[in-house]
């Protein structure tokens, strides 16, 4: 099977702030189904914070950075048959979040 990251852009969620707790509610029902298929690896929410980028050299510089359009909301991680099982579970949390996903396929791990 092949691993798919889904994303959504964190200024992409634009329903009003008293239908988050549905939201959720919708979201986690999507998980639960993904877990119950066996295609759930992980995935989340994330903080919106400033994010820190750490150099080859060890330097840190807080961002977020001018020339940066979009800035990473959420996530998932499916491993499924194919892309459009992927584009399928992606359809299921953008209708849960109210809001468009990517859908990447990720690189096969070299070592399995």
């Amino acid at each position: 099977m092949t691993r798919y990251l889904i994303s959504f852009d964190d200024g992409a969620m634009t329903f009003p702030e008293e239908e988050l707790p549905d939201v959720a509610e919708a979201s986690h029902e999507v998980v639960r189904k993904a877990q119950d298929a066996a295609v759930w690896v992980f995935g989340g929410g994330l903080e919106r914070q400033q994010a820190s980028v750490v150099a080859t050299d060890g330097t840190v510089t807080d961002g977020p950075y001018p020339e940066t359009k979009a800035v990473l909301g959420g996530f998932s991680i499916i491993d499924v048959p194919t892309r459009e099982d992927a584009l399928e579970w992606a359809a299921k949390i953008a209708a849960a979040c109210r809001c468009a996903q990517e859908v990447r396929e990720i690189m096969p791990d070299p070592t399995t």
